[in-house]
């Protein structure tokens, strides 16, 4: 019997640590599950103990660690390569804040023009019979049988025959320029007259030249149609240079000079901005508006642009000459903190907090948090905001 119970010791003994070593293990498992928590990609903020769904967005959670406390994000060559993840050192320069103004393109009412006769007729011939048909200068617009100006052309062949029958009369001189000037006034060119005294008899039907080019943008007679000393047959407009009229609040004319340089872009052409100089700013509001309206000229050679085009007038506000600045995909904003990420050493990234200032389209300054030469990731900021979030499941600032 004794033997039996010293037996039984022995096994007792033997099992126990097998048995604690067993209770350790599973409780260590159990630990570890304990400690695993469980993030959204997205919602940094939603963190569990177990996977599941996020509860904003419906994605499934990832592990984390919410224990490591290394800030920093390293990363292999291919991973750079992979996320286009680019530095560039930090400089500073002038920058340069601005506003955007809504504008259009509209003719230039100095380079309008409208072509009216200069006789009471009957229009014969019309050579140009719509609209939006480019006119060239010295070409023919139309022709008109004037019973008035035939009258005219025989009193001047009349007195030009006279002075070269008696040309040391100057009373016959005096007639003949009267006669060749009042031919002048009603639209008579000098090759006109010399081909009238090279005829020797009146032509009542007489063709009428453009002054200028354009574009026909108003027609408003037809071939047979009678009308008066006066009266409006066309009106031309010259594209080649536009107005831009851009709108302005009233606490905004304070900030433009006249004369001032402003840049201006057309849809489509955002690549080649052009400048204009502030011409005018008109005093009064427009009609159902609060608004003025800012003037301008703008170039327009090769007739790319119309009027009635949307454009934009880029207007200075305040500028620094050196300030300290990043491109604004360098500067990611988490609510009310901004952040960038600097490379030191080569692939690895850390985040730091900055201030920011003066913003523009493509620059921001910062005003705390970067020194000038520190290498600034450029490209890419945003995975690693991402990358980090995934890793450590909550913001990097």
């Amino acid at each position: 019997m004794e033997r039996k119970h010293f037996l039984r010791a022995i096994a007792i003994a033997a099992a126990s640590p097998a048995v604690l070593l067993a209770a350790c293990g599973e409780a260590s498992e159990k630990t570890a599950a304990a400690t695993q928590t469980y993030t959204c990609p997205m919602h940094p903020q939603v963190v569990q103990n177990a996977p599941g769904t996020c509860p904003v967005c419906a994605m499934d959670l990832v592990p984390f660690d919410k224990n490591n406390t290394n800030k920093s994000l390293q990363l292999m060559d291919s991973q750079v390569a992979l996320g286009n993840i680019t530095t560039a050192a930090a400089g500073a320069g002038m920058l340069t804040q601005t506003r955007s103004l809504n504008a259009r393109l509209m003719p230039d009412p100095q380079r309008t023009g409208v072509v009216s006769s200069r006789i009471a007729g009957r229009i014969d011939k019309l050579y140009v019979r719509e609209t939006g048909v480019q006119v060239s200068k010295g070409q023919a617009l139309y022709a008109i049988y004037s019973e008035n100006l035939a009258t005219l052309q025989s009193e001047y062949l009349l007195a030009a025959a006279q002075v070269r029958k008696f040309p040391d009369d100057a009373r016959f001189r005096q007639i003949e320029e009267g006669a060749k000037l009042k031919l002048e006034r009603y639209g008579q060119s000098e090759k006109d007259i010399a081909q009238l005294l090279k005829d020797g008899a009146p032509r009542p039907l007489v063709t009428y030249h453009a002054q200028q080019g354009g574009l026909v943008t108003q027609l408003s007679v037809s071939e047979g149609q009678y009308i008066s000393e006066g009266g409006v047959i066309l009106q031309l407009e010259d594209y080649s240079q536009l107005w831009v009229e851009a709108d302005i609040y009233p606490a905004e004319a304070a900030l433009i000079k006249k004369g001032q340089t402003l840049q201006v872009t057309v849809p489509g052409w955002e690549n080649e901005p052009q400048e204009i100089q502030a011409d005018f700013v008109y005093p009064a509001l427009q009609t159902g508006k609060q608004t003025l309206q800012l003037r301008g000229s703008i170039r327009n050679p090769d007739a790319r642009w119309q009027p009635g085009m949307a454009a934009t007038v880029v207007l200075p506000v305040q500028s620094r000459s050196e300030a300290l600045q990043l491109p604004v995909d360098a500067v990611i904003r988490d609510g009310a903190t901004a952040h960038i990420w600097i490379e030191k050493p080569k692939n690895t990234f850390t985040p730091r907090k900055v201030r920011t200032g003066m913003e523009t389209n493509r620059s921001v300054e910062i005003m705390e948090g970067l020194e000038e030469g520190e290498k600034v990731v450029v490209t890419g900021a945003y995975l690693l905001y991402s990358e980090y979030i995934l890793k450590r499941g909550k913001q990097p600032v």
